[in-house]
């Protein structure tokens, strides 16, 4: 059994008990939430998809984490007229750990 939830302005393939890290949540370690923006659900009896969304469709999570991604550095370089400037920055993000999918 999957599902396909849209979040974060991304859409991911979710199973139960899978651990996800999603753009950031306004939610605390150990609470639980909801999605509603389901495209998709698959299980046994057959796939139903949504138009856009599916009607009745929720996924269930518990928030396990807040935290930042590793740093990406950005270099700018202008060869030949003595011009470099460096960057870096880390994403928030929310780590959440599936627990139900409804179709």
């Amino acid at each position: 059994m999957y599902a396909v939830i849209h979040t974060g302005g991304k859409q991911y393939r979710v199973k139960p008990g899978e651990l996800l890290k999603v753009e950031t949540l306004l939610a605390e370690a150990g609470q639980e939430i909801h999605f509603d923006k389901v495209l998709l659900v698959q299980t046994d009896a057959g796939i139903k998809i949504g138009k856009p969304y599916l009607e009745g469709g929720k996924v269930t999570a518990t928030v396990t984490a807040q935290g930042r991604h590793p740093k990406v550095k950005i270099l700018k370089f202008r060869r030949r007229k003595h011009h470099m400037k460096q960057a870096g920055h880390r994403q928030n993000f929310t780590e959440v750990k599936i627990t139900g999918i409804t179709a």
